[in-house]
């Protein structure tokens, strides 16, 4: 990627802002800063008026990093860059399939139920309405300067948008926050107007996004990974779950370019019990040292399950201002936790939160460093002394030796308490994994040494071995659910007019029944236990299953629908009028009707395709063939009851 932070500010002065174009990538630009006598403050918000004072406050809040969390840095200026997720707080329809829609596994799915789920992407792109959620994007500066009060202070710049769009908005900020603290508030106006050139988004696609003389080449997450409240783009039957994609090179989820390898080096074989606690939505408390930690470590389980979308409440960055905190903290002991994904920096939360069946604390303590903490390409994560390689044998070593054994013993009994006084990557859960950890992957891993430029390289390799294995996983775990997803052709010599036969209905005692009769397959059998049926009871009793499953099902109606409508264009009515008994001919006629007054419905609600005149005429075309070769009786009969 090539880029510089550097503007031609009477070239720039020229530029304009499409405040509508500027919405389908982002929602505003702000600049916040610590005051120490009225905390976070808003300097700079543009467009302005985009948000509430409610929504201000919270934006504001996840904006900086946890006073009891970050470590003192003696150098001058320290930079990080981290995002967060908060919820929304106007009063908006909801695209997203709420837990109480989520019905249990003895209910049947029937086509029907799949009606009037899919959003128009093109009317819902640019407001607010049905947004559940906002995305904030941080470049944070701590300037230390012992003449100010409190020895320092801290700014953030932020870009706020409704898309998970990481691959495009953390690079940018690597541009844009040193822009504004060589330019001022200019460099909110100058981006803004870059952005609002950008092309349409194209999820899943390759896209080369221009900002002033640089050049940013991304790659988007496919539009079936997008959570529900964005709405659907453009999604192909064929580029979902559960069939194992072609080309590797295209991002199958979110956040496709997070450092798995990086954020869970410390713990890489409990990998496959993390897997397993995101495809049955388990809430799980992440805790890093600095945001920049633990909004990676959340951004990688979240990836860590595609192709399968991710419907639990996911939180990169979380903090006790949240407005969601305040229910959770009143949880009792033995009340239910929601399925939540919490990254925390905050100590506090140990406590707050004991209920959390699922805490993981991931990272080490940030060193000096003047340098951008882009967690993705950064080396803080690596424990000095540790060694070298990631062979099975060193795996199994540090697994199985006695004081490994005794470590993790004492671990247990101290419980996630002992971080207050000493950070150490760990996991606390009393969850058995169904997969056994992968050795052939794990041998495969390399650990490049102490060179920042040479292990950058390494972790691209191991993350792209590790993104790969997991991909392969629930690709294979998903696959039984195939059979429920294939869209049906007409077979020549069919009548394309009438409707295409249903979806088959889906009963979980009944699908389970049946893949306990004809197992799971090589792929999964080989990697899990005996007991691997429990792993699919408790993925169709969680949050992840139905959403992802109706999605999948409207997509493959609308599919089966395209195919459908392109065979009755192609369809040779007088030869098929050749065959048919005087019976089928009347029935054709009313199917033909229907059809017609259909795409007539499509239209007059702009949702038409572009080849509505053309699907028009032949429909009428052969409404007519059909009505002139019945008696004239029968066309009476039609006349008089249209």
């Amino acid at each position: 990627m090539s880029r510089s932070p550097s503007f031609s500010v009477k070239q720039e002065l020229s530029l304009k802002t499409d405040l509508e174009s500027l919405q389908q990538w982002a929602v505003a630009f702000c600049i916040i800063r610590f005051d120490l006598e009225q905390g976070q403050l808003i300097e700079e918000c543009y467009p302005p008026d985009s948000f509430s004072n409610e929504e201000e406050l919270d934006v504001a809040f996840s904006s900086f990093p946890d006073s009891v969390s970050q470590n003192q840095n003696r150098s001058s200026i320290h930079d990080c860059i981290f995002f967060f997720r908060i919820r929304r707080r106007k009063n908006s329809e909801q695209g997203n399939v709420t837990s109480s829609e989520i019905v249990g596994i003895d209910d049947e799915v029937s086509s029907k139920s799949m009606k009037g789920k899919v959003i128009n992407r093109r009317k819902n792109r640019n407001g607010t309405k049905g947004m559940e959620y906002l995305y904030g994007f941080v470049f944070n500066r701590q300037r230390h300067d012992e003449r100010l009060k409190r020895g320092g202070e801290q700014k953030s710049v932020v870009i706020l948008s409704h898309n998970p769009y990481s691959s495009v908005f953390r690079p940018l900020l690597q541009i844009m926050g040193p822009l504004y603290f060589d330019i001022g508030k200019k460099a909110l106006e100058y981006i803004a107007s870059y952005v609002s050139m950008w092309p349409t988004p194209v999820p899943g696609k390759q896209m080369e996004l221009h900002i002033g003389n640089a050049m940013l080449k991304v790659s988007l997450p496919p539009a079936h990974s997008l959570p529900f409240e964005i709405g659907i783009f453009e999604e192909s039957a064929s580029a979902m779950a559960p069939f194992l994609p072609s080309n590797q090179s295209i991002p199958q989820g979110l956040f496709h370019d997070s450092d798995i390898f990086g954020t869970f080096r410390g713990i890489l074989l409990q990998l496959w019990l993390l897997w397993e606690l995101m495809l049955i939505g388990e809430p799980i408390l992440i805790i890093g040292p600095t945001p920049p930690q633990c909004c990676e470590a959340v951004a990688s389980l979240v990836s860590l399950v595609a192709p399968l979308p991710c419907s639990v409440d996911f939180r990169p960055y979380f903090t006790i201002h949240d407005p969601d905190f305040k229910h959770l903290n009143s949880l009792r002991e033995g009340d239910m936790f929601p399925p939540m994904v919490l990254g925390v920096t905050n100590l506090f939360f140990l406590k707050a939160l004991c209920n959390i069946p699922h805490i993981v604390s991931v990272g080490s303590p940030a060193s000096n460093s003047n340098q951008v903490a882009f967690a993705s390409r950064s080396s803080a994560s690596r424990i000095p002394g540790r060694p070298e390689g990631f062979g099975l044998q060193q795996l199994s070593l540090k697994k199985f030796s006695p004081s490994s054994l005794l470590s993790a013993v004492k671990l247990r009994r101290d419980g996630p308490l002992c971080l207050m006084t000493e950070h150490k990557e760990a996991i606390w859960s009393t969850y058995v994994a169904t997969t056994k950890p992968d050795t052939s992957i794990l041998n495969r891993l390399i650990d490049a040494g102490i060179s920042p430029r040479v292990e950058e390289s390494m972790s691209v390799v191991n993350n792209e071995i590790l993104r790969r294995h997991f991909l392969e996983l629930t690709t294979n775990f998903l696959a039984p659910f195939g059979p429920y997803f294939r869209a049906s052709t007409p077979s020549e010599g069919f009548l394309p007019f009438i409707d295409p036969p249903p979806l088959p209905p889906f009963n979980g005692e009944e699908f389970l029944a049946n893949l306990s009769a004809r197992g799971v397959g090589k792929f999964l059998s080989k990697r899990m236990k005996s007991n691997w049926l429990d792993l699919y009871k408790r993925f169709l009793k969680g949050p992840n299953f139905m959403p992802w499953f109706q999605r999948r099902r409207t997509v493959v109606e609308q599919e089966q629908h395209r195919l459908w409508r392109q065979a009755r264009m192609k369809a040779d009515i007088q030869l098929l009028i050749s065959k048919m008994s005087e019976l089928e001919i009347v029935d054709s006629f009313n199917s033909i009707e229907r059809h017609l007054q259909g795409e007539i419905l499509m239209e007059k609600s702009g949702r038409a395709g572009v080849d509505f005149a053309e699907t028009c005429q032949k429909l009428k075309n052969d409404l007519q063939a059909v009505f002139s070769v019945l008696p004239e009786d029968m066309q009476q009969l039609l006349l008089m009851n249209p």
